[in-house]
C-alpha cells in the first residue's frame, strides 16, 4: 500500500509540474521583424484622467491613444450611450488616434459637453476600454453681494472673521489681505483656518483696522475675487500707544483680564474625521484665551507617525500618504498658565481600491495553459468584475477553455481565434480600478534571431559561450550538434541554457569545429551555425628583469613572446606608465628593447605589453642608473647613501592551518638604516607568477608570523626599504600550501535590478581568488517577494548573477546570498532589497493647474500619481514648459521647450516655476519620471503671466546739442513686459557734488526723442529714462550731459532748418546769378574774362567757401568721458588740400600754378588772372572725377545745395 501511495503522489507531482510548465507564458523578444508580423489585440497607452476638469476658455481635448496590430479603430460612449461624433460639427477625432477635440470657435457652450466619457479601441483580436472620464467645466462664481457691518469687539476676547468663499470647481484657494494688498500677518495668536476663516485667539487694540479682506483665487481662470472688507473696532478699557508694543510686552504696558483656553475650532470635546489611504490627513485645533494658549498634539496609545508634521503655529497636524496604521484617536491640548483644555479627534482610514496584483498581457501558444490574476484591496472590500472586449464575461458566449475563479481567470488548451482583451474592474464606494490585459494565442514557426554563421575565437582553457537566440510559438526545443554529427551536446563540459546558449566549460583544441543549433516544434524547425576556433594564449615567456646599469652603458630589456601563429600581435613599451617614444637612440626588435648610452633620464619602470585581438599579457622591470664611482670600494666612503641590498636566506617554520613563520637575514643597508620590510607572496593556483603585497613590518624585525588564507600554495619574498628607496626583492622562499576550508567571506555588491520590466537580475561580486578557501566555488541565492509572506526560493550557481523571470514590474524582493565550496558553506549575507525592472509610468499627473501667477513666476499644483503606477523608482515630476507667444502685438518669441523637475511625494504636491517673461502666454504639461522612463503627459495648461515693468530702453543718448538746447533720443525696450503706455524722463542739474531737485517729463509710447531748452548752457544735467506699463516704471537708463569748457563751441543745430540760413542761401544764389549775367555780357563785348573761366573760377571759390562752413555733426568725447562740441576746422588740413583714405594730405588742387593756359599762370597788365580754370591731373589722379564737375557752372551751383 505504501508503495502504491508513493506512485500516486509521484504521478500527481509530475502532473502538477507538467501543468506548471505548460502554464508559463511566452516572452516575445523585441525583434523588429517579429513585432512587425505579430498580431496583437489593442492596448490603451494614453488616456485622460478620470476626474477631468477643463478651462471653459480653451478647446476640450479628451485623450485616448492605443496600439495594436492591426491598427485599432476608436469609438466613444457618453453617459453610457454611443456618442456619434460625425453628427456634431464641433467634435473631431485625431487621425490614427481616438483623441477627441471639441472646439468652440463657431459657438457653443463647454457646459453642454459635461458628462462621463469612455473610449473603446478595437481591432480583429479584441476591444480595450479606457477609464470612465468624468468631464467637468471649471467654474469661478462671483462672491455673493453682502453688506458687512463693522465688527465691534472688546479687547482680549476671541474673534472669528468668516470668509465663506463662493464654491468653485475646483475649490478656490483663500487668503487674507489688507487694502495695501499685503498679507495679514499671522502668528500663534492670529491665523487662518483650513476653512478660510480668520481666527483671533484674543483681540488686541492694535488689531483695529477697516480693511480685513478675504480673497479667493480660482486656479483655472487665474482670477482673484475679493470679499467686501471687514472693519474691526476694538473697545479698550485703558488708552494705549502703538509705539509701546513689542515682542516682550504685547499689551503695551497695560493690564488685560486673562481667560482660560477654549476651542474656536473644532467645537465640543470630540469629533471624527475620515480620510482615504494615500491621501493627506489635516487635523486642526484653534484655541482662544488670554494669554494665547499653546497647542500640543498626541496620539492615544502611541507616538505620532514619523510622517506627521506640525504646521500653522502648532494648530495643524498634517500626515501625508496616510495608511491604515494612522487610524486612531488624536488629541490636541491647548494650555496656558490660566488652564488647559483637550479635544479628541477619531480618525478613520478608508481606502479606494489599490492593486495587489494587476493583470498583465498573456501570450500563449495553441494548446497551452495560462491565467490572468486581478487582486486589489480596499476598505470597504473591493468587488471584482471581469469583462471580455468591454462586455460582462457572464453575458459572453460560453468558452470551455476559460474558467472564472473569483479574481483569477484560468485558460486551458487555448486555440487560435480565442484571442481577446479582458478587463478587470475592482470597485468599492470610494472609487474603482480598471485594467486591460489581452490574451493573444500565437502560432509562429521557429526562427533564429542571431546572424548566420558567426565566427567565435577563444583562448585555450577558457570558458566559452556560444549564443543561439531563437523564438517560436509554441516554444521550440533547442539542441546543439558539433560538425553535424552525433547526438545533442549537453552534459560533461557542455551545458545548454534555456535561452539557447551553449557553454563550453574549458575550451580545448579538439573543441574546434562548426556547432549547429537546431530549434524545432510542431510547426517546423530552424537552425544556425557557429564556427569555433581555439587559439593558443599570448604570453611573455622571457620578461624584462630589474637592472642596474652604469651611466653611458647599453641596456637590453627582454620581452620574448609566444602566441598563436594565426593571431597577429603587437608589442608596445611604456616607461613609468606612459607611452615610450622610440627615436634614434632607443631601438626595439621582436624580443627586446635596447637603450644605448643610458643616463639619469632613462631611470624608471619599463613595461612590455603584448596584445592580440582576443587576449594580452604584460611584464615590468625597473632600470637603475649608477655612477661609475660606485664600482670602486676604495671610494665607497665618499658615495652617497643608496637603497639596501635584498634580504637573504628566507626560511619557513612553525606551520599551522592559516599561518607560518618567515625568517630572513637583512642585507647591507648602504649607509641608511632599514626602516621597513615588505613581505610579498605569489601563488600558483589563480594568478601564477604575479607577486602581491602581503604585509609590512618594522625594520628591526627579521622573523614574523604570516596570516594566510586556506587552499593557497604560497611562496614569499621580502623587500627591504630605507629612506633612499626599496631594495630588489629577495630570492623566493620554499612553497607552503595551506589546507582548504569553507568560505569566510560574504560576496560583496549584492543587488537586484531589472534589465526588463518583468525580470530581476540578482548580481554580486564573486569572491576574490584568495577568498575562495577551496575548489568548486558556488553561490546559493535566495529571494522572495517583500512583505508578501512567501517562502524563500533559491538557486545555486557558479556565475556572478541569476535572472528571475515573470516578476511583474518594479516589485520589491528580499535577497540574500551565501558562498560555498567543497569544504562547506560560508556565512549568509544580510537581507537586501532589490527590485524587478522598470516600465513606462502608466499614469499622468492629474489636474495640473497654476495659482499665484504674477509677472515672472507661478505656483504649480497637480494631482499626484499613485506611486505604484510609476512602475519604477520615483525620480521626479518633470514639467515641460515653453513660451507660446507674447501678448505684446508683433513681438516674436522663441518656443524652445524647457524642463524643471519637482521631487514631491505629498498628497497635494506643488512647486514654484520662476524666471518667466512677463505678459506672455506659456504652455506646459507634466510627466512623472522613474529612473529610465517618462510617463504620459498631464493635461496641457496655458497660463498668462501678468504685466510687469519693462526692461530698460534699448538705448538712450544725447544725439546733439545746441547753444540752448539738448536733444535726447531713445528706442523702445527689447522686452516691454507689457503694453507700453509711455516713457518717464527725470532730470536734475549737477554742480560738482550738489544736485538739483528732480524734474519730470512724460511721453506717449510712440515718442522716442525730446528737446530740452537750457536756461544756462554751462549747466550740466543728469537724465534718468524709464519705460512705463500699467504696472509701473521699468529699469532706468541713466545718461549725463557733457561738461562745457572754454574751448571752441560748435552748435550742432540742424542749420538747414533755420530761417537765417535759408535767407543767406537765397542771397548767395541771387549774387551768383548776377555775376553770371555780368560775365556773359563782358564776354560778348570782348571783355577780359572768358565766360567759362568766370563761371568756373567763381564756382571754385564758392565751393571752397562752402567747405569752410561745414560742421562736424559727431560728438567728440575726451579721455575723461566728457563731451566737447567743436568745429572740424581743428582737424582739417589746410584749405585747398584733400585728405586721402589713408590720412595723408595731398598737394592742393587749387594752386595758381596749376591753373591757366600752359604751364604757368598768366596775369594781364592790370594784374587780373586771365587763365581759364583747368584742372591739372596728376599721374596718380588720372581716374578722378573732381575736375570734371568743377568746370560746369551748373555743377557749381548744385554744389552749393
Amino acid at each position: 500500500m505504501m508503495r502504491q501511495g508513493g506512485h500516486v503522489a509521484l504521478a500527481l507531482m509530475s502532473s502538477l509540474l507538467l501543468l506548471w510548465l505548460h502554464a508559463a507564458a511566452i516572452e516575445v523578444p523585441q525583434d523588429p521583424k517579429i513585432l512587425q508580423e505579430l498580431k496583437q489585440p489593442p492596448t490603451i497607452v494614453k488616456q485622460s484622467v478620470k476626474d477631468y476638469i477643463v478651462d471653459p476658455r480653451d478647446n476640450i481635448i479628451i485623450e485616448c491613444e492605443a496600439k495594436g496590430n492591426p491598427v485599432p479603430t476608436f469609438s466613444w460612449r457618453r453617459n453610457g450611450k454611443f456618442f456619434n461624433i460625425g453628427k456634431d460639427p464641433r467634435v473631431t477625432m485625431r487621425k490614427r488616434s481616438g483623441t477627441l477635440e471639441i472646439g468652440f470657435r463657431s459657438g457653443g457652450r463647454p457646459e453642454d459637453y459635461e458628462g462621463e466619457y469612455q473610449c473603446f479601441s478595437s481591432n480583429d483580436l479584441g476591444v480595450a476600454l479606457s477609464n470612465k472620464i468624468l468631464l467637468r467645466v471649471s467654474k469661478a462664481p462671483l462672491w455673493p453681494k453682502e453688506v458687512l457691518e463693522p465688527v465691534v469687539v472688546t479687547e482680549g476676547t476671541p474673534l472669528v472673521l468668516p470668509c465663506n468663499p463662493p464654491p468653485g470647481l475646483p475649490p478656490p484657494f483663500t487668503f487674507w489681505m489688507n487694502s495695501a494688498m499685503s498679507s495679514i500677518l499671522q502668528d500663534k495668536r492670529v491665523s487662518m483656518g483650513l476653512n478660510g476663516d480668520l481666527y483671533f485667539s484674543n483681540v488686541l487694540a492694535k488689531d483695529a483696522h477697516n480693511d480685513y479682506s478675504c480673497n479667493a483665487r480660482f486656479l483655472f481662470t487665474h482670477t482673484i475675487q475679493q470679499k467686501n472688507p471687514f472693519s474691526l473696532k476694538v473697545q479698550t478699557t485703558e488708552p494705549y500707544d502703538e509705539a509701546s508694543y513689542n515682542a516682550t510686552d504685547p499689551y503695551g504696558g497695560r493690564t488685560l483680564a486673562e481667560s482660560t483656553p477654549t476651542f474656536l475650532s473644532p467645537s465640543g470635546s470630540e469629533s471624527s474625521k475620515m480620510v482615504l489611504r494615500d491621501e493627506q490627513l489635516l487635523l486642526e485645533c484653534i484655541a482662544a484665551g488670554l494669554p494665547t494658549p499653546a497647542i500640543k498634539w498626541f496620539k492615544k496609545g502611541g507616538d505620532l507617525p514619523g510622517r506627521a508634521k506640525i504646521e500653522n503655529y502648532n494648530k495643524t497636524l498634517k500626515i501625508i500618504n496616510v495608511s491604515e496604521e494612522d487610524a486612531g484617536e488624536y488629541v490636541c491640548m491647548a494650555n496656558s498658565h490660566s488652564g488647559s483644555i483637550r479635544h479628541s479627534i477619531f480618525v478613520q482610514v478608508k481606502a479606494a481600491p489599490y492593486w495587489l496584483d494587476k493583470p498583465t498581457n498573456l501570450v500563449l501558444a495553441p494548446d497551452e495553459n495560462g491565467r490572468l490574476v486581478c487582486r486589489a484591496n480596499g476598505n470597504p472590500k473591493t468587488n471584482i468584475q471581469w469583462l471580455i472586449n468591454g462586455q460582462p464575461i457572464d453575458s459572453s458566449p460560453h468558452n470551455p477553455s476559460r474558467q472564472v475563479q473569483g479574481d483569477t481567470l484560468i485558460f486551458r488548451s487555448v486555440q487560435i481565434g480565442s484571442s481577446a482583451v479582458y478587463q478587470c474592474n475592482a470597485s468599492n464606494e470610494h472609487g474603482y480600478l480598471l485594467a486591460n490585459a489581452f490574451v493573444s494565442v500565437l502560432d509562429m514557426p521557429p526562427r533564429m534571431l542571431a546572424p548566420k554563421n558567426q565566427l567565435i575565437k577563444v583562448i585555450q582553457n577558457n570558458r566559452t559561450f556560444l549564443d543561439c537566440p531563437f523564438f517560436g510559438s509554441p516554444l521550440p526545443d533547442l539542441r546543439w550538434f558539433k560538425n553535424g554529427q552525433g547526438s545533442g551536446l549537453d552534459g560533461g563540459q557542455y551545458r545548454v541554457y534555456v535561452n539557447g546558449t551553449l557553454e563550453i566549460i574549458r575550451a580545448r583544441m579538439e573543441d574546434e569545429g562548426t556547432y549547429t543549433c537546431v530549434a524545432s516544434s510542431m510547426l517546423g524547425k530552424a537552425e544556425n551555425q557557429v564556427r569555433l576556433e581555439v587559439k593558443e594564449p599570448t604570453r611573455i615567456i622571457r620578461a624584462p628583469e630589474h637592472q642596474s646599469a652604469i651611466r653611458g652603458s647599453t641596456v637590453h630589456l627582454d620581452c620574448k613572446v609566444t602566441s598563436d601563429p594565426s593571431l597577429p600581435v603587437t608589442v608596445s613599451w611604456t616607461k613609468d606608465d606612459k607611452p615610450l617614444h622610440l627615436g634614434w637612440r632607443l631601438k626595439k626588435n621582436e624580443q627586446s628593447l635596447s637603450i644605448p648610452n643610458v643616463n639619469e633620464g632613462d631611470e624608471g619602470t619599463y613595461s612590455c605589453s603584448v596584445r592580440s585581438e582576443i587576449d594580452e599579457d604584460s611584464a615590468s622591470a625597473r632600470l637603475t642608473v649608477l655612477e661609475e664611482a660606485s664600482l670602486h670600494p676604495s671610494v665607497s666612503s665618499a658615495l652617497p647613501p643608496d637603497r639596501p641590498d635584498p634580504p637573504m636566506d628566507l626560511d619557513l617554520s612553525d606551520p599551522a592551518a592559516r599561518s607560518v613563520r618567515l625568517t630572513w637575514i637583512p642585507g647591507n643597508d648602504h649607509r641608511r638604516p632599514i626602516t621597513e620590510f615588505l613581505v610579498q607572496f605569489e601563488e600558483d593556483r589563480w594568478e601564477s607568477g604575479r607577486w602581491q603585497d602581503l604585509s609590512s613590518y618594522p625594520g628591526d624585525l627579521n622573523s614574523v608570523i604570516l596570516q594566510l588564507n586556506p587552499f593557497v600554495n604560497y611562496q614569499f619574498r621580502v623587500i627591504a626599504i630605507n629612506s633612499v628607496g626599496q631594495s630588489t626583492p629577495s630570492r623566493p622562499s620554499p612553497r607552503y600550501k595551506t589546507s582548504g576550508a569553507a568560505p569566510d567571506a560574504i560576496p560583496r555588491g549584492l543587488r537586484g535590478w531589472g534589465s526588463k520590466k518583468d525580470n530581476m537580475e540578482i548580481s554580486w561580486e564573486p569572491l576574490l581568488d584568495l577568498e575562495r578557501n577551496g575548489p568548486n566555488m558556488h553561490y546559493s541565492v535566495w529571494w522572495r517577494r517583500k512583505d508578501a509572506g512567501e517562502e524563500w526560493r533559491n538557486v545555486t550557481t557558479a556565475g556572478p548573477k541569476h535572472v528571475v523571470h515573470n516578476t511583474g514590474t518594479y516589485v520589491p524582493y528580499e535577497i540574500k546570498i551565501q558562498a560555498r565550496n567543497e569544504f562547506g558553506q560560508g556565512p549568509e549575507s544580510n537581507v537586501v532589497t532589490g527590485y524587478s525592472g522598470e516600465d513606462n509610468p502608466s499614469a499622468a499627473p492629474t489636474d495640473l493647474r497654476v495659482s499665484k501667477a504674477d509677472s515672472t513666476k507661478v505656483n504649480l499644483h497637480w494631482g499626484p500619481v499613485d506611486l505604484s503606477s510609476v512602475q519604477g523608482e520615483f525620480k521626479e515630476y518633470r514639467l515641460y514648459y515653453w513660451r507660446e507667444s507674447s501678448l505684446v502685438p508683433g513681438l516674436l518669441v522663441s518656443k524652445e521647450k524647457n524642463t524643471k523637475g519637482f521631487y514631491s511625494v505629498v498628497a497635494e504636491p506643488s512647486g514654484v516655476l520662476s524666471d518667466l517673461v512677463p505678459f506672455s502666454k506659456y504652455k506646459m504639461f507634466m510627466v512623472v519620471a522613474n529612473s529610465g522612463f517618462e510617463g504620459p503627459p498631464s493635461n496641457t495648461v496655458e497660463i498668462t503671466t501678468k504685466e510687469g515693468v519693462p526692461d530698460a530702453p534699448k538705448f538712450f543718448r544725447i544725439s546733439r546739442r545746441g547753444f540752448d538746447t539738448i536733444h535726447l533720443q531713445w528706442d523702445k525696450p527689447l522686452e516691454p513686459n507689457g503694453l507700453l503706455i509711455g516713457y518717464q524722463l527725470k532730470y536734475q542739474t549737477v554742480n560738482a557734488s550738489r544736485v538739483g531737485r528732480h524734474q519730470l517729463e512724460t511721453f506717449l509710447p510712440n515718442v522716442t526723442e525730446f528737446s530740452l531748452r537750457l536756461p544756462d548752457r554751462s549747466t550740466r544735467y543728469k537724465f534718468f529714462l524709464s519705460a512705463l506699463t500699467q504696472v509701473g516704471a521699468g529699469e532706468v537708463f541713466a545718461e549725463e550731459s557733457p561738461h562745457f569748457t572754454n574751448e571752441a563751441y560748435i552748435d550742432q543745430v540742424d542749420i538747414a532748418t533755420q530761417g537765417w540760413f535759408i535767407g543767406l542761401m537765397c542771397a548767395i544764389a541771387l549774387i551768383i546769378l548776377i555775376l553770371l549775367i555780368v560775365c556773359f555780357i563782358k564776354r560778348s563785348r570782348g571783355g577780359k574774362y572768358p565766360g567759362g573761366g568766370c563761371v568756373t573760377g567763381f564756382a571754385k571759390c564758392l565751393v571752397r567757401d562752402k567747405k569752410d562752413m561745414a560742421l562736424d555733426a559727431v560728438d567728440h568725447k575726451d579721455q575723461d568721458g566728457s563731451f566737447d562740441y567743436h568745429s572740424d576746422e581743428d582737424n582739417k588740413p589746410l584749405q585747398g588740400s584733400q585728405t586721402s583714405l589713408d590720412g595723408n594730405v595731398k598737394e592742393s588742387d587749387d594752386s595758381l600754378v596749376d591753373y591757366g593756359e600752359g604751364g604757368d599762370g598768366q596775369f594781364n597788365e592790370d594784374g587780373s588772372f586771365i587763365g581759364q580754370y583747368t584742372v591739372k591731373k596728376d599721374k596718380d589722379e588720372t581716374e578722378g572725377n573732381e575736375s570734371s564737375e568743377a568746370t560746369s557752372p551748373v555743377n557749381a551751383i548744385y554744389s552749393l545745395a
